[in-house]
């Protein structure tokens, strides 16, 4: 009989493991179906075939935080915690977060603030919210290091299995039992579930014979941006990037993912291709544009209807393959097509080889306008025009697990079962979701 059992190895599990291993007094097991962070991954970006049926960029240790390890220290953005818990207790959170990273190298990227008073004032006499932040961003390879120094720490005082499949989770008296597909099962007093958004459709089929129901789903879409790698230097001045927030009349947008000399590339999750940003760290040095996804959150009565509504969105625009389409700012107000010929004359030169189209035949006229109202407030903000060269992708997405319901330790409905992280539906970055880690972690001792 485990104390606790954590199902998910992503960042909320591990930050759960990691303050329930300082504490001390606890057998605790952490299981993944995904692999160790040592093991093989991803056969796609080693140029071979994927025959994957769970893509091991979402599985194993670390899960999403293997990937650029941007780390935002804030309440503003990237999860609901600031409506769980006090200003205080959420700082504090915050700062452990960062002090867990640094124990095992994350010191080594210096962290950055996206907020100034001047700015904000200005953002919001142009009809913008600036979105505050301190960040960390890691980048791929010091996210290995850390999350090696990570995984190394807890091998020595708990139990970690990997590739395990669940079958089924019921009580066990006033504890869970979990029955895997092996034919074992593993008898635990309390149990984390802690099994990020893709194991959404796993988690509401295990949990439906226990009596709980996710809620509303939430799914954002939206165009990403490229322009001039100075169309934003007024605002960028004193920091490396900044987010910001327009509302509109019946919708709300919000820049993600600001990439100053990065580029654009495609990213491959539930069966769709998008476009994504990528930091000029990763690959191939600096380019001379910057770019930003700007998405426009919906809510949906459920994960299939919001998996259904993206899959016919961006579906649409793959046709079956791998396709992005691409317009020009200019060529959008004007109300044409942007041709091959245009686009390969275009000043601002796409990082991403994408289809010249018009893309007010490729999406709903929600995105359109959206982007349109939010480039005008901008360059009020900013007090020139936005570049007309600016390219438009479509289309960028980020998805979302079904919302739990829990109390402000994360706590579901069920004594002693937990739901942390973004398979609660309550968190959407990796600062959050370690931060409910720490949190459900606390309230268990």
């Amino acid at each position: 009989m485990y104390d606790v059992t954590i199902i998910g190895a992503g960042v909320g599990g591990i930050f759960a493991a990691h303050t329930l291993m300082e504490k001390g007094g606890c057998r605790v097991l952490l299981l993944d179906k995904g692999k160790a962070l040592n093991d093989p991954r991803c056969l796609r970006k080693q140029s071979f075939r994927c025959d994957c049926s769970d893509c091991s960029a979402y599985y194993g240790f670390g899960g999403l935080g293997r990937s650029e390890g941007k780390y935002n220290f804030t309440g503003d953005f990237g999860g609901e915690l600031e409506s769980m818990l006090e200003t205080d207790a959420l700082q504090t959170l915050m700062s452990e977060v960062d002090r867990v990273l640094c124990l095992y190298g994350a010191a080594e990227a210096e962290p950055y603030r996206t907020h100034s008073d001047k700015l904000a004032r200005r953002a919001t006499d142009s009809g913008l919210k600036l979105l505050a932040s301190t960040v960390r961003h890691l980048g791929t390879k010091l996210s290995y290091k850390v999350l090696d120094g990570f995984q190394q720490a807890l091998a020595s005082s708990i139990e970690m299995r990997f590739e395990i499949n669940i079958e089924s989770i019921s009580r066990n008296g006033e504890g869970y039992r979990l029955r895997m597909v092996s034919g074992e099962h593993v008898d635990t007093h309390k149990l984390i579930l802690a099994t990020g958004r893709s194991g959404s459709g796993w988690l509401t089929s295990i949990l439906r014979p226990l009596g709980l129901e996710p809620s509303v789903t939430r799914l954002d879409l939206g165009l990403r941006l490229e322009m001039p790698g100075g169309q934003l230097h007024s605002i960028l001045q004193d920091t490396f990037e900044t987010k910001l927030r327009y509302d509109g009349e019946g919708f709300s947008a919000t820049t993600y993912c600001m990439n100053p000399s990065g580029r654009i590339i495609r990213k491959h999750q539930e069966g769709l291709v998008m476009a994504d940003g990528q930091n000029f760290r990763e690959q191939g040095g600096k380019s001379g544009n910057l770019n930003f996804s700007l998405f426009v959150p919906q809510l949906f009565p459920s994960l299939e209807k919001a998996n259904e509504y993206a899959r016919e969105m961006i579906g649409a625009i793959n046709r079956g393959g791998e396709r992005i389409a691409v317009q020009r700012l200019a060529d959008l107000r004007a109300g044409r097509a942007t041709s091959t010929l245009t686009l390969e004359a275009n000043p601002v030169r796409p990082s991403l080889k994408a289809d010249p189209a018009q893309l007010t035949e490729e999406m709903p006229e929600l995105y359109i306008r959206a982007t349109l109202e939010f480039l005008d407030a901008l360059e009020l903000l900013l007090g020139c025009p936005v570049d007309e060269n600016t390219l438009l992708y479509a289309l960028d997405s980020k998805f979302y697990a079904p919302r739990l319901e829990t109390d402000s330790n994360f706590q579901t409905a069920l004594p002693g079962l937990y739901a942390i992280g973004d398979c609660s539906g309550r968190t959407h970055s990796l600062s959050q979701a370690a931060a409910s880690g720490i949190q459900a972690a606390l309230s268990l001792m």
